[in-house]
């Protein structure tokens, strides 16, 4: 499984509906399980970004038709990082010429 950072804002319907931020929350770790993407931790920022959530994903096809699927809602917009652990940053660099 591949990690995969997403950094959301809110949109101007997220804020405006911010109460149902941690039930939104609830509704997209269900959504994540049910396409086999597992929400590692949720975290809502000060800052640049509104939410930042560490999710693993079997590919990127599932991660991005997921996020498709989380921004069509219409309450916020995401960036997605894909992250590397020491171990697998590792086996890349032992690719290098």
């Amino acid at each position: 499984m591949a990690t995969y950072l997403l950094l959301g804002n809110f949109t101007d319907q997220g804020i405006k509906n911010v109460k149902e931020t941690t039930k939104r929350a609830d509704a997209f770790r269900e959504m994540s399980a049910k396409v086999g993407v597992t929400v590692k931790e949720l975290f809502w920022c000060l800052g640049q970004y509104d939410i930042l959530a560490i999710l693993e994903a079997p590919n990127e096809d599932t991660l991005t038709a997921l996020t498709l699927s989380v921004g069509s809602l219409g309450n916020i917009r995401s960036q997605t990082l894909r992250a590397f652990t020491p171990k697998e940053m590792g086996l890349i660099l032992a690719k290098m010429a």
